[in-house]
């Protein structure tokens, strides 16, 4: 019989907002976790520009089969669709201040005001647009709360071309009066709206109904390769067990989160407590809820009504639960063992004995 053999390095990537990977990685605890087993572990993010290029792409294509992503479903649902063998092994729901933005002295507030106006809708020169799916199904979730659809309003294209930073495109149109309202999240957009002097029309995160939230983030994948999955599952359990030990680590542990969050975003710490509400640092955990499935499924069907995904996604059939229950079995066992000698703080033990490394 021949094994796969164990890959030398694994890789990880994420999204620049909270995600448990972030706060493993600023912990060191992933590299720790596989480095008795002589595994290197790395981040797409750090990845030489030049050198690596098409590996740093996988992270919207997800090509990589020795990859952990923990992301944006847009790209993730891309990837599925377009045929790339991945599984959903987790979901996460964490609120990042989604806000529909106007000029200032405009006096639109509230979602049932949006209607007729002119919704600037972002257009980037990349494979998958998840700028472009964000703005679209933001704007689509304030209208829907107040009985409108997309066909009550006009959007209007905004290419991005020759504009730098996030939601630049789109505020600079909004200063210019081309459009009237822009959707934005997350915390280096509380910054670039605070620049602007935008004014905020719609909070989509006090919207009461998650179905008018659901947007790039939320809920957010954690995504794995099916081979990676079918030839090493001890792998993809132990780096599960990690997220979840770091999950566990950062809900008591405000202050920490807030400093690892504003290095994560590049935001300042204004912009990480604008994005952010009080107890953000308690939500990292990830699971396969049914709430959050069925979310999901409703994110797929609208990426799918507006031309981002070329076939079906079965979430359902996508998911793999399995993983995930086996990392909590792993990490409440490793919990529950005596506690290991002392080791340096920044470093986490090994979570339990690996299979041995295996050869063709």
């Amino acid at each position: 019989m021949t094994h796969a053999p164990v890959p030398d390095t694994l890789w990880y990537t994420r999204c620049p907002v909270p995600t448990a990977t972030g706060i493993a990685a600023d912990r060191r605890w992933l590299a720790a976790e596989f480095a008795p087993d002589g595994i290197a572990v790395r981040s797409l993010q750090d990845a030489a520009p030049d050198v690596d290029a098409e590996i740093r792409r996988t992270h919207y294509t997800h090509s990589l089969p020795a990859l952990f992503r923990e992301g944006g479903n847009v790209p993730a649902l891309w990837a599925r669709s377009r045929g790339e063998q991945t599984r959903l092994i987790g979901l996460t729901w964490i609120e990042e201040r989604q806000t529909i933005l106007v000029a200032p002295g405009s006096g639109v507030r509230g979602a049932d005001a949006l209607r007729g106006l002119r919704l600037a809708v972002p257009m980037h020169p990349v494979p998958i647009d998840f700028w472009r799916a964000m703005a679209l199904r933001g704007f689509q979730g304030a209208l829907a709360s107040a009985g409108h659809t997309l066909d009550d309003a006009a959007l209007v294209d905004v290419p991005a071309d020759g504009h730098r930073g996030q939601w630049a495109a789109e505020l600079a149109a909004l200063v210019r009066g081309d459009v009237d309202a822009v959707y934005v999240k997350g915390a280096l957009a509380v910054e670039a709206a605070q620049r602007a002097g935008a004014e905020v029309a719609v909070e989509l995160d006090d919207l009461p109904d998650r179905r008018h939230r659901v947007n790039n983030g939320t809920p957010r994948p954690i995504t794995v390769h099916q081979s990676l999955l079918d030839d090493h599952p001890d792998l993809v359990d132990r780096f599960l067990a990690v997220l979840l030990r770091a999950a566990d680590w950062a809900a008591d542990q405000p202050e920490e989160v807030a400093r690892i969050l504003g290095a994560e975003t590049g935001a300042g710490s204004e912009g990480v407590l604008g994005a952010y509400r009080s107890g953000t640092h308690r939500t990292l955990h990830p699971d396969l809820s049914e709430e959050r499935l069925i979310l999901l499924a409703e994110q797929e069907s609208a990426l799918r009504a507006h031309g981002f995904l070329p076939e079906h996604v079965d979430v359902r059939a996508w998911a793999d639960p399995e993983p995930l229950s086996r990392a909590r079995l792993r990490l409440a066992a490793a919990d529950s063992a005596p506690s290991p000698a002392a080791h340096d703080e920044a470093a986490s033990p090994h979570l339990l004995p690996s299979s041995p490394r295996t050869h063709p």
